[in-house]
């Protein structure tokens, strides 16, 4: 398969992740970048031997930038993605994709004019994890699903990013920045999402950065920092999520599912890979599952953590003709979900899920599967 030629706009900090990623693959190969800051761009485009950078603009005319990746911050999302579109760009877009569905609609709307794909992250349920875990449920190896329990809680923003002035403004907060991890993983398992109730709190609006390269000192929190969510699938299954910037440690899993003849356990959905245990109820241990895809770096290597994967995906459909897993449909029904926790929260009432997705196609070859 020829290549994709990949165009980056936003150079920033998750940069280098993607360029971990998208520099391993030969689907794709990365010929410009641009930023907002032309010395940033021109330094990102110098550490990773990108052959050009420059303004955005000068990216989206590029006959060689056949996809762009969208990796602004959330609140200019859209503008990038509408402009990259309408100069007949196919667009991957960090998440969230908008901060509105009537704005998701629209680029959708666009997408379809142009005849352009349109994806967005995560794309970490496409991993071997994620992947393992959904072939266990397609054998029915646990069973039907009943339930399921998703957790990230942490303290660490203020930590490790420089300026996360951005992660406690609208279009942050622990729903829209932990969220799409734990719902895109859950819908492609799961399926889609029936209902949703959710409660939240915001433990501390004011927040002292201590990274050492740090750009701000001190972040004002603007949306709610805790929140706790539960989820009624199409199914009829039900999932307890809580997702939270409030929490300085705890003893809990990541994800698990329970279903009518055992029990599984999901590593981090944050990275593509790790164990998947599970239990039956007649065993008395929980016995990890031989992974139907090998891994994408050595366990407990931060490249376990890099991104690409949906970039990859979207470059072999747009080759190939296939559907790509980050479709628009997949990713509005998730984040129409990720807004109704914020709804929820704000009404106290359940909010009902008006969308419908099919799930993505599996990734791996569930006949390798022990």
């Amino acid at each position: 398969m020829k290549s994709v030629g990949i165009g980056i706009v936003g150079c920033g900090n998750v940069f280098d992740i993607y360029m971990r990623g998208l520099i391993s693959d030969s689907h794709v190969r990365v010929v410009r970048c641009a930023d907002i800051d032309l010395a940033r761009a021109r330094e990102a485009a110098g550490r990773h031997n990108i052959p050009a950078h420059g303004t955005v603009d000068e990216l989206l005319q590029d006959p060689g930038v056949e996809v762009v990746v969208n990796l602004t911050p959330p609140t200019v999302h859209m503008e990038v993605t509408e402009a990259a579109l309408k100069a007949g760009k196919h667009v991957y877009s960090e998440k969230p994709l908008a901060l509105d569905l009537d704005s998701v609609r629209k680029a959708i709307a666009l997408a379809g004019t142009t005849g352009r794909r349109l994806g967005a992250a995560p794309d970490t349920f496409l991993g071997g994890a994620a992947q393992t875990a959904r072939a266990v449920l397609d054998e029915g190896r646990i069973g039907a699903p009943v339930a399921a329990t998703a957790f990230f809680v942490h303290h660490r923003a203020e930590s490790w990013h420089p300026d996360p002035t951005h992660l406690f403004k609208p279009g942050g907060g622990p729903v829209l920045d932990l969220g799409p991890y734990y719902i895109s993983l859950l819908v492609s398992c799961l399926g889609p999402v029936a209902e949703v109730a959710s409660m939240s709190h915001t433990g501390q609006k004011r927040r002292v950065v201590t990274a050492p390269n740090r750009r701000v000192e001190v972040v004002e929190a603007e949306v709610a920092t805790h929140s706790a969510a539960l989820l009624r699938f199409v199914s009829g299954a039900v999932c307890v999520v809580q997702l939270s910037f409030d929490v300085w440690d705890a003893h809990l899993p990541f994800v698990e599912i329970y279903g009518t003849k055992g029990a599984m356990s999901l590593a981090d959905p944050n990275g593509y890979d790790g164990d998947v245990l599970i239990k039956m109820k007649e065993g008395t241990s929980w016995d990890p599952v031989s992974p139907v895809m090998p891994p994408q770096a050595a366990h407990g290597s931060g490249d376990q953590f890099r991104r690409g994967l949906g970039v990859a995906d979207l470059a072999t459909a747009i080759r190939t003709g296939v559907p790509h897993s980050t479709g628009p449909d997949f990713v509005y029904h998730v984040l129409e979900v990720l807004l109704a926790i914020e709804t929820s929260e704000r009404s106290a009432a359940v909010t009902q899920i008006a969308s419908r997705c099919e799930r993505p196609r599996s990734m791996a070859n569930t006949a390798a599967h022990a």
